[in-house]
């Protein structure tokens, strides 16, 4: 899967199933940093060490029965094992990440969890070419490294544990790679099918559509159909139990809410990106009045009501701004101390990064708000001239309206 988000101002994207990117997570870590490749951080969640010891436990029994002689080691062996298949989920990863690099699309972070990896591509593929390599290339890469353990299978034997492992590993990236291909969002196989009709259509709201509701079908075939495989196949052999019927049923829905949920998410977030245009920071501003530091803050109020102003700016002698006065100071200050409180005492220093143009909109827009967080912004001119103030809450309920208004 590979999918990019674009949080709202001040805030923070769902994993998928895979092998492939997808949604960012909330929260500035993600878990435990274990380095950077290509100047993007790796970090590894805490849900991955749950997993690994699953997959210890699995494949541990596995190894009691092909190679019993093991013992106690065989856990050991499993553990590696785990590691193994996740430094490939890695590689598949870093495959989006450098396709990503090339195309000049930030990564905010790698990060390996529950049922594979997240790679957080934080812009759109401009082209549906783009697209359709960026989300090419994890499975193609999966695909190669199940190459690579094949060959390596040929050179030992079998019955042995370099013979056993190559063979898991070859196995478990041939259905990483398989898994990722499926076409329905959010896997890489429904990006695919995205920028084909993308392509075909001329529209990427039209693809995206598509294969998410793609997706959303493919959950639903995975929520019944595994379990059902699983059945017909145990009906077939000695040994099946109900616990293993339950545990199968288990899995399949939790990639079926996997799978649901990202289709969904990128139904949302392409939503998004199709109204983000919308936010304007010249539409948005507020009217700002422009007072001295020592202006009582009710004098201050009632200029501003008689200009129809609805932000106030602190100025020089010269006439030049140096604070804004934030709106949730004022609203914590009683009205009857209003004559005894400057404004200079409820303004905020303008600070490099809190002057923005009037002409920006959309996701450059947000990208200046984050890159230096604040609840007021002084608007102004190409010329430099003061045009007003932007309010975070406005911006957010502009975006907020934006995620809500059907396409």
């Amino acid at each position: 899967m590979n999918e990019s988000q674009q949080p709202p101002p001040g805030g923070e994207q769902t994993p998928g199933p895979d092998g492939g990117p997808a949604k960012r997570p909330a929260g500035p870590g993600g878990g435990i940093l274990m380095g950077r490749f290509f100047g993007v951080p790796v970090y590894v969640a805490p849900s991955w060490f749950l997993v690994a010891a699953l997959i210890t436990w699995v494949f541990g029994g596995q190894l009691d029965r092909v190679l019993p002689e093991l013992g106690g080691i065989r856990y050991l062996v499993s553990l590696f094992f785990a590691v193994a298949f996740y430094a490939s989920v890695l590689v598949h990863e870093l495959a989006h990440t450098l396709a990503a690099i090339r195309f000049e699309l930030p990564v905010r972070r790698i990060q390996l969890q529950f049922f594979g990896g997240v790679s957080e591509i934080e812009k759109e593929s401009e082209t549906p070419g783009r697209e359709f390599v960026l989300a090419f290339v994890g499975p193609l890469l999966s695909l190669a490294l199940a190459g690579v353990f094949y060959l390596g299978m040929l050179g030992v034997d079998p019955d042995t544990v370099p013979g056993v492992l190559l063979a898991g590993l070859m196995i478990s990236n041939l259905l990483v790679a398989a898994f990722n291909l499926l076409p329905g969002l959010p896997l890489d196989g429904g990006r695919m099918l995205r920028a084909v009709i993308w392509k075909i259509s001329g529209r990427a709201m039209t693809g995206t559509v598509a294969a998410a509701w793609t997706g959303r079908a493919l959950a639903i075939a995975v929520l019944v159909g595994l379990p059902l495989l699983s059945y017909a196949g145990g009906m077939s052999e000695e040994g099946a139990t109900g616990f293993d019927s339950l545990t199968d049923a288990l899995l399949a829905a939790i990639l079926a809410a996997i799978i649901w949920t990202g289709a969904g998410n990128s139904l949302r977030m392409a939503r998004l990106r199709e109204h983000l245009p919308e936010l304007q920071a010249r539409t948005l501003t507020r009217r700002a009045l422009p007072v001295a530091s020592d202006t009582p803050l009710s004098e201050a109020l009632r200029r501003a009501n008689e200009a129809g102003a609805r932000a106030l700016v602190v100025v020089d002698g010269q006439g030049t701004p140096t604070a804004v006065v934030r709106e949730a100071a004022i609203v914590g200050v009683p009205e009857h101390r209003r004559p005894w409180v400057a404004v200079s005492g409820l303004a905020q220093d303008l600070k490099p990064g809190m002057k923005v143009s009037a002409e920006l909109a959309g996701e450059d827009l947000l990208d200046t708000l984050r890159a230096t967080p604040a609840t007021e912004y002084l608007v102004v001119e190409n010329s430099g001239e003061v045009y007003g103030v932007l309010s975070t809450a406005d911006v957010e309920k502009a975006f907020l309206a934006a995620m809500a208004r059907p396409s």
